[in-house]
């Protein structure tokens, strides 16, 4: 996304495109998955004084604004990644913490089937199964 897009989105609810915004942004976009903290890493490369707060408090604007998603990959801080991307199930090992994605479809009848019984509809771009990976579960 364009800075000029980001500006007019921002101030058409009243808020202005500062430097720290488009950074979290830009950040967001060159890491993939990313964590509050890895942006915070990687904004802190270019301008110091950016702090941990401002970035949380701009990826929750960024997410409303539908321009960044994130999911919960363990037990620590969410994970961020561009709406812009394409949607994916993430596949999270609990033995060794690999994380892979593959495609939505693979949930096609879970959501035709909550949807169906409980009028639910399932965001699939926030889903993430937990498990043993194929390389953890021969070690075993």
């Amino acid at each position: 996304m364009s800075a000029t897009s980001l500006a007019a989105m921002l101030r058409e609810r009243g808020l202005r495109l500062t430097p720290q915004r488009q950074l979290i942004l830009e950040a967001v976009h060159e890491l993939g998955h990313a964590t509050p903290e890895s942006v915070h890493n990687a904004v802190r490369e270019r301008a110091a004084g950016v702090n941990i707060t401002t970035v949380y408090r701009t990826l929750e604007l960024l997410e409303e604004l539908g321009l960044v998603n994130h999911t919960h990959l363990s037990h620590g801080s969410p994970t961020y990644s561009s709406a812009k991307e394409h949607q994916h199930v993430h596949l999270v090992c609990r033995s060794c913490g690999s994380i892979s994605e593959i495609d939505p479809g693979v949930m096609v009848p879970v959501t035709e089937q909550l949807l169906r019984e409980r009028a639910f509809r399932v965001d699939v771009g926030h889903v993430s199964l937990f498990g043993v990976c194929g390389d953890c579960k021969e070690a075993e």
